[in-house]
């Protein structure tokens, strides 16, 4: 009698334990998907958009371009 109670209570603890410990791999598998995901998507966002800073040092170079060639302009419409 004991050991068919034995049996029993193994087959409980296997019936509830494998599947508990198939479903924690399985969602650690997708936990380092979303992870490298998530990474991948960091990357691409540094690569395809520009911070504050720089567009504003961008933009005031190219306002100094523009005043230099206003200068110019007038210079030489002005020497007429």
């Amino acid at each position: 009698m004991s050991a068919s109670i034995e049996f029993i209570w193994n087959t409980i603890l296997t019936l509830i334990v494998a599947p508990a410990a198939w479903a924690m791999v399985h969602l650690h598998g997708k936990q380092e998907r979303l992870t490298s995901n998530l990474s991948e998507t960091r990357e691409d966002i540094a690569k395809n958009y520009v911070t504050k800073v720089d567009l504003h040092n961008d933009l005031s170079r190219i306002m100094q371009r523009f005043d230099r060639l206003e200068e110019k302009i007038d210079r030489i419409t002005g020497a007429r």
